[in-house]
């Protein structure tokens, strides 16, 4: 039997109308229109006679029309009409038939028509103009009882509503009570050929002409009564048709809520089918790989690393796989954890995959776990590190994929390369998925060990995210936060550099650039693209910077005599960018210019100086990631962020924000503020729609936190669902459709 909610609106509408809302609006079902929510209220005024009228107030009207007039505007295209009404309402029903000399035929054509004429009782007249001139012809007939609301104004000495809002009164008695009048008016998202009347009429027939009862309620009555929610029919009245201004609130309250509870329900019951299962337990051991790196540490753990370390240590110790979500700022320490993780699993006998995004992130993984490790991974140590690329040479890749098969690699370091069929693990005990994000749900899955031991799982975030992001993101992962940097950590200062304001200044750049170079320190400079013929700069229309263009440049500087330049992107090969990485690491390259690529997990700790040229396009949490690889050594660090923006540009607010502070807790906010709903969930990144209609993962984090909690008794309680057949059938929904791809993007 088909939903209510996914009836096509051509059985319930006229047809035109309902082709109308679909080829405008794209509304093609109940639940479209029913879901195609005001985005905000007009107050209506006091209901007010025509005798009481004054400018400038804003009003409510009762009258009936007598003549409906349209013409054509002699300054600009289009027509006008023009509604004469009187305060003298006369007795319900149709009026008189209108004498011959005033009867006019509707015209397709309405400009310099009259529609109609009803006969004028005592009792005072106005004319109202309406420049949507077809749509009020089309809606307001003589003889009709309609309420308008709007703003009195004067036009040539007489007053006047100019676009009105309106309604048409069917019972004119209910209608004449004071409160009902003054009823919020609802205006929709609309087009200039689809007015927001035309809306309200069509979601009026709907809600007239269908059951709403037979909508699908997914709120439990239990949780319904708890937190004082409407039922799901009244909701949809109460924001389509308030009585007053408190109503919209409570029936949006009620559909964030059953938002944040199918999402929080599908993330609960993930998680209670992945706790479920059972796999092999890997305790830590006293006289182990780990008990030997830790006593060779030449510096002491935060204390929220060792916290952290005891949370993930504990899980590896258990047999429900562990699934844990480790976040923490730009430098807190995460890798550090993570080895620790993957040795204590070592120390059971198992294998510990590192998933990485990119060749670069997984080959600078590599180096730091190898010299993290130090004798330990040496050629005749105890500890066999591997690298697994799709840009490997093939010799390379088969001596890897053996050393995967027979255990003899017990930490494998790879890109997407390492989800391949091909690649079969001995015993693999743990994952650990870098940049989470940047992968989808059947690619993560793919690498989950064996169907009777599942791997255990540690998923690590580049930047910190707010809980209410991780709750919803996040949900079905336990989360560990590291919330301290470690000590030595030198400061980095950071500075907007606007050109647009100070030509002269990139010169001073290059300069500071050589300075650095010959202290023997190391500089990054950051660009947007790798050629040039890119995309240009909004508003001048001068392209960005490249790679090739920039470094070409540079090379040809006086003030960078003697530097010594490289180059990183995107197209250099695997083994290039390798070496490349290798000389800057060895300090054999003195700049680098480089696009985004170097993000995350490039570690050189002589770099000092980071320039991100055409800084504004890039955003906060990419600028905070990239100020990140310097300053990672004992020296202090400078980051310069140039722009070309003037400084009321409309980028420069989120430049000052990443200069002002290094807290990525607080940059992530701010970032995220700054973003779609869409994109924070992945919605954008994975090509479809986000379904979050009326939650915000932002700005309510309070109706997610008790979603979370309410979801997750419901699952203890009854797993399948089956005592609550509503909420079954939308968890169903939404783990099956584009919201379980944007939750699984993560």
């Amino acid at each position: 039997m088909t939903r209510l909610e996914d009836r096509p609106l051509t059985e319930v509408l006229h047809p035109q109308t309902a082709k109308a809302l679909s080829r405008h609006l794209g509304l093609e079902t109940v639940g479209d229109l029913l879901e195609h929510l005001p985005r905000r209220y007009l107050p209506r005024g006091e209901l007010s006679s025509f005798a009481e009228l004054q400018e400038g107030q804003e009003v409510s009207l009762i009258s009936r029309v007598l003549s409906v007039h349209t013409r054509s505007l002699h300054t600009r295209r289009g027509s006008i009409a023009e509604v004469t009404v009187t305060d003298q309402l006369g007795p319900a029903g149709p009026d008189p038939a209108p004498a011959p000399d005033t009867a006019a035929v509707r015209l397709d054509g309405l400009a310099g028509t009259d529609i109609g004429v009803a006969p004028a009782d005592a009792g005072q007249v106005m004319t109202l103009s309406f420049f949507n001139a077809w749509t009020a012809a089309k809606d307001l007939h003589p003889g009709d009882h309609v309420m308008f609301s709007g703003k009195v104004s004067e036009y040539r000495g007489r007053l006047t509503l100019t676009n009105p809002h309106y309604a048409v009164l069917t019972d004119l008695s209910a209608a004449a009570d004071p409160q009902a009048a003054q009823a919020p008016i609802p205006v929709y998202p609309a087009t200039a050929k689809y007015t927001t009347d035309r809306i309200a009429a069509a979601v009026a027939a709907v809600l007239d002409g269908t059951d709403l009862t037979q909508l699908e309620d997914p709120v439990p009555e239990a949780l319904r009564r708890r937190h004082r929610l409407m039922p799901i029919a009244a909701a949809y009245e109460a924001v389509h048709r308030p009585d007053d201004e408190e109503q919209p609130h409570r029936g949006l309250r009620t559909f964030r809520y059953r938002e944040a509870l199918v999402l929080q329900t599908v993330l609960a019951r993930r998680a209670h089918r992945w706790e479920s299962r059972r796999t092999t337990a890997h305790p830590a051991r006293e006289d182990g790989l780990l008990a030997a790196f830790d006593a060779a540490l030449p510096f002491r753990r935060t204390d929220g690393q060792v916290r952290v370390g005891e949370e993930i240590a504990a899980d590896l110790a258990g047999t429900r796989p562990m699934n844990r979500l480790l976040q923490g700022d730009v430098g807190s320490g995460k890798t550090l954890v993570a080895l620790r993780a993957m040795l204590q699993v070592a120390d059971a006998g198992a294998q510990a995959a590192l998933l990485a995004p990119t060749e670069v992130l997984a080959g600078q993984h590599l180096r730091s776990l190898t010299a993290a490790l130090g004798d330990l991974a040496a050629p005749t140590g105890p500890v066999h590190v591997a690298l697994l690329t799709a840009s490997q040479p093939a010799a390379a890749k088969r001596q890897t994929l053996l050393d995967i098969a027979t255990g003899t690699a017990q930490i494998v370091v790879g890109t997407h390369a390492l989800l391949g069929e091909q690649v079969i693990f001995e015993n693999l005990g743990l994952v650990v998925v870098d940049e989470q994000h940047r992968f989808g749900v059947a690619q993560r899955h793919a690498l989950s060990g064996s169907d009777q031991a599942p791997a255990h799982r540690l998923v690590m975030t580049a930047t910190p995210i707010p809980r209410s992001v991780a709750m919803t993101v996040f949900g079905d992962l336990e989360t560990s936060v590291l919330d301290e940097l470690p000590a030595g950590r030198r400061e980095v200062a950071t500075h907007v550099v606007s050109l647009a304001a100070h030509p002269g200044w990139e010169r001073r750049i290059w300069q500071r650039a050589r300075e650095e170079a010959q202290a023997g320190h190391q500089v990054f400079v950051v660009v947007p693209t790798i050629e040039d013929g890119g995309p240009a700069r909004p508003g001048t229309g001068a392209p960005l910077q490249s790679v090739e263009g920039l470094s070409a440049r540079l090379a040809e500087m006086p003030e960078l005599a003697g530097v010594r330049i490289g180059i990183l992107h995107g197209r250099v090969p695997g083994e290039e960018k390798t070496r490349i990485m290798q000389e800057m690491a060895a300090g054999r390259i003195d700049l680098l210019v480089a696009t985004t690529v170097i993000e995350v997990g490039v570690d050189v700790p002589n770099a000092t100086l980071m320039v991100i040229m055409d800084a504004d396009r890039l955003g906060i949490s990419t600028l905070h990631q990239l100020r990140g690889r310097i300053g990672r050594g004992s020296l202090p660090g400078t980051c310069l962020l140039v722009t070309e923006q003037e400084e009321d540009g409309p980028s420069m607010q989120r430049l000052h924000a990443v200069a002002a502070t290094r807290d990525g807790f607080a940059l992530s906010l701010a970032d995220l503020e700054q973003r779609r709903e869409g994109d924070i969930l992945g919605a954008s990144q994975s090509g479809t729609h986000s379904t979050l209609k009326t939650l915000s993962v932002l700005r309510h984090p309070q109706i997610i936190a008790q979603a979370r909690a309410d979801a997750r008794e419901l699952v203890a309680e009854d797993p399948e669902l089956s005592r609550w057949p509503d909420l079954a059938a939308a968890v169903e929904r939404a783990d099956s459709d584009e919201a379980s791809r944007y939750l699984e993007r993560g």
